[in-house]
């Protein structure tokens, strides 16, 4: 990738925040953020003391924007902080609606348009419509719109190796565990996609068009199948 066409002073963060009552997906307990306290001790400024010192606590997959390893669904397989990920990779932004089926909104081939080839490793999908309540939104027990499968064997045969989505889950909220697009993105049965990722939760602007960017995926150093992360999409400049 050509640093010189990339600029750098236009990124934009597209990830939602860890943070008392914010979005809230598959009945995570809210994020709480409390002052460390022992004895006298009480970690918090207002309450005396020369510093802050809190304990936070929060579920990486249900209260923002968090990335997933093929741990999510393999016992035996690698955390997060074991990847090893480019520092920028080249990136499709499109928009997708999704398409009414039985009781469910699925985002499938005919929500989207998508190239017949590409030289992208990562793609994020934003989904339609897209208000900003989104980045509050309280997913849980409202059967989010989901990814169906053939959508996921295209984006795999397409060689995307990082997937990006503004959804809860890329399936849906009660699968019985199938977890079929999980599964598919992973060649769960074959192994070998063990160093792609799927990033869930981010909120995209109408601001950014539809296009190509350079994607720059910041995860937490925290070994657990999933972190929270920090995707930056930085625009290529009009040569």
């Amino acid at each position: 990738m050509d640093y010189a066409n990339i600029d750098f002073e236009n990124g934009k963060d597209i990830s939602i925040p860890f943070q008392p009552q914010g979005v809230n997906a598959f009945w995570a307990p809210d994020v709480s953020i409390e002052p460390y306290i022992n004895g006298s001790f009480i970690g918090d400024i207002n309450h005396g003391s020369s510093v802050n010192y809190r304990n936070v606590f929060f579920n990486p997959h249900g209260n923002g924007t968090h990335t997933e390893c093929i741990g999510h669904i393999h016992a035996d397989w690698q955390k997060v902080n074991e990847l090893t990920l480019p520092f920028l990779m080249k990136c499709l932004l499109v928009s997708a609606t999704p398409v009414s089926r039985m009781d469910d909104w699925v985002i499938g081939l005919e929500s989207l348009q998508l190239p017949e080839q590409t030289h992208c490793k990562a793609i994020v999908i934003r989904s339609l419509p897209n208000p900003e309540s989104k980045k509050t939104a309280q997913y849980s027990g409202t059967n989010p719109p989901y990814v169906d499968q053939e959508l996921m064997r295209r984006l795999v045969n397409l060689g995307f190796e990082h997937f990006l989505i503004d959804l809860p889950s890329v399936d849906k909220e009660e699968d019985g565990g199938e977890l079929s697009a999980h599964k598919i993105w992973w060649d769960w049965k074959g192994g070998s996609r063990y160093g792609c990722t799927i990033t869930e939760l981010v909120y995209v602007p109408d601001s950014l068009p539809d296009g190509t960017y350079a994607l720059h995926l910041g995860l937490t150093n925290l070994r657990n199948d999933a972190v929270p992360s920090r995707p930056i999409l930085f625009p290529f400049i009009s040569i």
